[in-house]
């Protein structure tokens, strides 16, 4: 399960990733990505494709809160896969209220590991902790 749920985030980092790099709409993301992985299963791409929608369909929202977090940083100036990664983590923050921060953060910074660079993590790590921290109050009340 671990790893079919890591493989999903890793996905909907890249589609993430597509979308922004190449200014492409969500449908069209999801099209054409799909098209080139016919190597995954249903139960990793029903996840991926879940995420991603939440991610897409709560941009804005999920933008404003990086930006909140992630002192001195505008979006537009984080390394995109940065960028993306963080967005596909705050969305499972969101959507995904069942599953605790500390895996999503986790399994973020194992993503980062492979696609980041390396001086990236401190930064992603910060940012994460400190949105978890904001998502945490918020479910609390």
């Amino acid at each position: 399960m671990a790893g079919t749920r890591r493989r999903s985030r890793e996905l909907v980092m890249q589609m993430l990733f597509q979308g922004d790099l190449g200014k492409q709409s969500p449908e069209q993301v999801t099209k054409l990505f799909w098209q080139s992985r016919d190597d995954v299963d249903e139960e990793t791409r029903g996840f991926a494709e879940d995420l991603y929608r939440v991610a897409t369909t709560r941009q804005p929202e999920i933008d404003n809160i990086i930006e909140a977090h992630a002192k001195n940083w505008r979006l537009e100036r984080m390394a995109t896969v940065d960028r993306n990664l963080l967005r596909g983590a705050v969305a499972e923050m969101l959507g995904y209220p069942n599953t605790p921060s500390v895996i999503v953060i986790n399994e973020s910074l194992e993503i980062a590991r492979r696609y980041a660079a390396p001086e990236s993590m401190p930064f992603l790590n910060g940012v994460l902790d400190a949105i978890s921290k904001t998502v945490l109050k918020q479910r609390l009340g």
